[in-house]
């Protein structure tokens, strides 16, 4: 396996972590002062984790109303970190997109997972890489199961 394939074993187990976290601590946040209150930046988080959910698939995953749901998307929308694109399927569905705008706020927040993951491996064995990447397979596989 190479570096590159190991990071993106790192990238899904980050994915499912910060899910998992989300979904526990979501009822338990206080609001702060700035453009995005901190629900409002969890929820696009989890938004962009979930790769263009509904408004109901969101509402479903944090467990919370659909019109509460709303609420929290359309705020997002006018402050210009989501848009809504209607489905080719059924076009009385929308699936939520995070725009650049919140890809920039992201991205100031995370290090370059790659090449963090690339630098590290650079001093690992291919035994070493091997093994590691099967046990972040395993524990990537048992966290999706209990998502």
């Amino acid at each position: 396996m190479t570096g590159s394939g190991i990071a993106a074993l790192v990238s899904d187990l980050y994915r499912n972590l910060r899910l998992t976290h989300y979904r526990n601590l979501f009822g338990h946040l206080r609001e702060k002062s700035g453009s995005l209150s901190a629900t409002e930046a969890f929820s696009a988080e989890v938004i962009y984790l979930l790769d263009r959910p509904t408004i109901g698939e969101f509402a479903d995953f944090i467990g919370i109303s659909q019109p509460n749901a709303s609420y929290k998307v359309n705020s997002l929308v006018t402050k210009g970190y989501l848009e809504r694109v209607c489905s080719d399927d059924d076009h009385r569905e929308a699936h939520l997109f995070v725009t650049k705008k919140f890809l920039d706020y992201y991205g100031r927040q995370l290090p370059d997972m790659k090449s963090a993951v690339t630098s590290a491996l650079s001093s690992f064995t291919e035994q070493e890489v091997q093994l590691l990447s099967r046990l972040f397979g395993r524990l990537n596989r048992h966290l999706t199961a209990k998502a």
